[in-house]
């Protein structure tokens, strides 16, 4: 087994280009959620990251992410943004996150991912 961050694989390691490759059953596992960003508070620890608490339809959750170099709180909040909401939770300097926010980055642009149109929350991403 491989662990690579939070992530690990099972059986074969395969590359493509240098990249480790999931297989569809790895990628299978993942829930992933759309979400409002109903409250955005600075992490009390931390001066790169924020507190989100992101209604996902059925419950809220709060997510720490590492997004204040790239947003301010008003530009986050109100957004629907999509969510991992089945990984373990994780204390992130003291704060516990319940989730993981998707975002796209290159090389020092970093952006949510989102989705286009307005759709309930809790909305399986697929």
């Amino acid at each position: 087994m491989l662990k690579n961050s939070r992530w690990s694989f099972q059986g074969k390691i395969r590359k493509n280009n240098g990249d480790i490759m999931a297989s569809y059953e790895d990628f299978s596992k993942l829930e992933i959620r759309v979400g409002t960003v109903i409250d955005v508070n600075d992490h009390p620890d931390a001066d790169k990251l924020y507190v989100l608490t992101v209604d996902i339809g059925t419950e809220t959750r709060q997510i720490v992410a590492g997004m204040r170099k790239y947003y301010t709180p008003d530009e986050i909040k109100g957004k629907q943004i999509a969510v991992i909401v089945n990984l373990d939770p994780a204390v992130i300097r003291g704060v516990e996150s319940q989730g993981m926010l998707l975002a796209a980055e290159k090389g020092k642009k970093v952006v949510l991912l989102g989705v286009d149109k307005k759709i309930d929350d809790g909305a399986r991403v697929c």
